[in-house]
């Protein structure tokens, strides 16, 4: 049986694959409101996570390496109000540390060391390393 414009069909259906395939993911999300006012233990929490950074070695070196002491840091540290504080804690949550960018290379490279490994394999393939 012979479907008529099958060949036009099966390009068509072809080209919309191509296009929903290439079509970038989009994630919608709520976006927080600047309104809203902070808690008391808000304050306090994204306070705690900015010490946390702060007494890091390596940030506490720099602090000292551009005159800074520790009580310089809490004093200014308290004169920041409820906003700046909050934005201070967000940047420091959208920070990519080294060792997890290190640990996802490593990941990376084992993965597609794999995929060449198969690859060889269902192809038939042989390599030889020779001096």
């Amino acid at each position: 049986m012979k479907i008529p414009f099958m060949k036009q069909v099966s390009c068509y259906l072809a080209i919309m694959m191509f296009i929903i395939g290439i079509a970038p993911r989009v994630d919608a999300s709520l976006a927080p409101s600047e309104i809203i006012a902070l808690t008391q233990v808000d304050r306090s929490a994204d306070i705690g996570k900015i010490q946390k950074i702060i007494e890091t070695k390596a940030v506490n070196e720099r602090l000292i390496q551009l005159g800074f002491t520790q009580e310089e840091v809490q004093k200014r540290l308290v004169q920041l109000s409820d906003q700046q504080i909050h934005q201070i804690a967000l940047q420091l949550d959208d920070l990519k540390v080294g060792q997890d960018s290190a640990l996802t290379i490593i990941i990376a490279l084992l993965v597609i060391a794999i995929l060449v490994v198969l690859l060889l394999k269902v192809t038939g393939h042989k390599v030889i390393v020779t001096k």
